[in-house]
């Protein structure tokens, strides 16, 4: 689960596969209603958070780059509640990673919390940041 789904296994880029993997699942989540969805990702957050901890443990590193329900969850936050077409898919996916690589403050200091708390907490903040650019797009677009 930590690997999500063996797409942090991928040979370049596995926060790429993993994100990509959020997209998957954010397809399918995008169907529940808008408090089914908040609860499942506070869920995915929770448990992928002692998850994370526990495969950060299993595997001898620190945040290790094959640990990717951190993505998953960051890009689950990153398109909850705004217009599920393509154009928010795909602006969600580029936006998350430009994040989720950046770490702009206080993102890279979230990093730096111990276990899967440090692993998940900064993706969830690029998910955040990339939640609140999109809002305010769709607001200027009245989308």
């Amino acid at each position: 689960m930590a690997q999500g789904a063996y797409s942090g296994r991928a040979p370049m880029a596995p926060g790429t596969a993993g994100t990509a993997v959020g997209v998957l699942a954010y397809l399918w989540m995008r169907r529940l209603s808008p408090g089914a969805y908040v609860l499942s990702c506070i869920l995915i957050v929770l448990i992928g958070t002692w998850i994370a901890g526990q495969a950060e443990g299993l595997l001898g590193k620190k945040d290790h780059p094959s640990i990717v329900i951190d993505e998953i969850a960051g890009y689950l936050v990153s398109a909850a509640m705004l217009p599920g077409t393509w154009v928010f898919i795909i602006a969600a996916f580029v936006l998350f990673r430009f994040f989720d690589i950046m770490k702009p403050y206080p993102l890279k200091r979230l990093q730096n919390l111990h276990g899967g708390v440090g692993i998940m907490f900064d993706d969830i903040g690029a998910g955040v940041y990339t939640n609140l650019v999109l809002r305010i797009v769709a607001e200027a677009f009245n989308v």
